[in-house]
């Protein structure tokens, strides 16, 4: 079944950076899109970034555009979340998914895994 198992969250200050990693197994990642979506209390959840499997595009949600970037490693079947810049209402919990298809459609509504909590606070 789709697992997914993040790490790299963390409390830091205003300004800093946290670098997310997520494993993937369970399915052939290689073929499908994956991303990052994060909740925080009392929020929506979000879908913030994405990469296609189909030609490699990317999409960012408005509030990390600039500030996050995500990739990806199909041999080692990980994407990675780069964070700068981040603020407090960057506090959230993050979580890695896919809905099983090529592109960032749906990838925060479909399988995800359980988290990993990013603290941002001075």
């Amino acid at each position: 079944q789709v697992q997914f198992a993040e790490s790299g969250g963390g409390s830091v200050q205003p300004g800093g950076s946290l670098s997310l990693s997520c494993a993937a197994s369970g399915f052939n990642f290689y073929y499908y899109a994956v991303g990052w979506l994060r909740q925080a209390p009392g929020k929506e959840r979000e879908g913030i970034a994405c990469i296609s499997t189909d030609d490699g595009s990317t999409y960012y949600a408005d509030s990390v555009s600039g500030r996050f970037s995500i990739s990806r490693d199909d041999d080692k079947k990980t994407v990675t979340l780069q964070m700068n810049s981040l603020a407090p209402e960057d506090t959230a919990v993050y979580y890695c998914g896919t809905d099983l298809t090529t592109r960032c459609t749906g990838w925060y509504q479909g399988f995800r895994g359980q988290g990993t909590q990013v603290t941002v606070s001075a």
